[in-house]
């Protein structure tokens, strides 16, 4: 991996596959795609957690990794110092900044966070898009991208699963309205309240949504989106009871309204339809 940082806002970008010299930063500044001049300097940090080591250090105090100091084996340097950072470095070894590049390109804009008003950059998950608050961690996902999110987050924490162990919920399934003030969020595109929905109206993980521009995630959602589906989740009993009762009495009165209308001009449908045939007219 090789990478370099915008000059104007710092966002990292991995650049091993970008021949371009200058490419634009999300920031709306240019950013230079040049090798700098490597720096060999003392390692303070862990590359791993972050957290300060001693001189001599042959592991991190805090979270056990292997301090690296094989020259041979600092490839990355680092695009805020230049130090030479062992390969799989997450954080630099000298200045201790944290290694968070974005692709090149990524697709999209940055947008208002609907929870704490932050600002969303743009990132690819998976070759998924997606906004990811900085502040409050929660995930914006545009169109159809959030099933495709479920999706991805429902493969993993299967794979993740002891073998012949079933994979438990995390989430409480509990009743929304019970959860105290509600709050209805912006969307982050065109400013309009969003609707909060029930996922599988029974999971007890609130969504906020905008029809017509894509879903809103609160920190750790999508997670016990996961593990609700795992957990053999799906819409209650109750819920799928009263949809077939609606459905039933919805088909009665459109027969009854159909046999009415064979009466001729003398009939009984009133000229002012009910609500209920108003209902019917507009999902025939």
């Amino acid at each position: 991996m090789r990478l370099v940082a915008c000059t104007s806002c710092h966002t990292q970008y991995d650049v091993s596959a970008v021949e371009a010299k200058r490419f634009p930063c999300r920031c709306g500044a240019e950013v230079e795609n040049r090798v700098h001049a490597a720096v060999d300097a003392r390692i303070h940090r862990c590359g791993s957690c972050g957290a300060l080591v001693g001189e001599a250090a042959e592991r991190c105090d805090f979270c056990g990794s292997s301090i690296v100091r094989e020259p041979g084996r600092l490839s990355l340097l680092c695009p805020e110092c230049y130090a030479r950072c062992p390969d799989a470095s997450r954080f630099c070894t000298a200045c201790g900044i944290a290694f968070r590049p974005e692709p090149v390109g990524a697709a999209g804009h940055e947008l208002p966070c609907p929870g704490c008003g932050a600002l969303m950059p743009p990132h690819q998950v998976g070759g998924i898009r997606v906004n990811e608050c900085t502040g409050c961690r929660g995930v914006w996902a545009p169109g159809d991208a959030f099933e495709q999110l479920v999706s991805r987050a429902f493969a993993a924490r299967r794979a993740q699963a002891p073998a012949g162990l079933p994979a438990g919920a995390r989430v409480s399934r509990g009743n929304p309205t019970a959860q105290g003030s509600v709050r209805y969020r912006k969307c982050p595109e065109c400013q309009g309240l969003m609707q909060r929905r029930n996922f599988r109206k029974s999971s007890g993980v609130i969504l906020d949504v905008c029809g017509a521009h894509g879903t809103w995630l609160d920190a750790d959602e999508l997670e016990q989106i996961a593990g609700f589906l795992l957990g053999g989740g799906e819409t209650s009993a109750t819920l799928k009871e009263e949809d077939e009762r609606v459905r039933k009495e919805l088909a009665r009165l459109r027969v009854q309204r159909e046999a009415e209308s064979l009466r001729g001009p003398r009939g009984f449908r009133t000229a002012r339809p009910s609500l209920l045939e108003a209902l019917i007219d507009l999902i025939d």
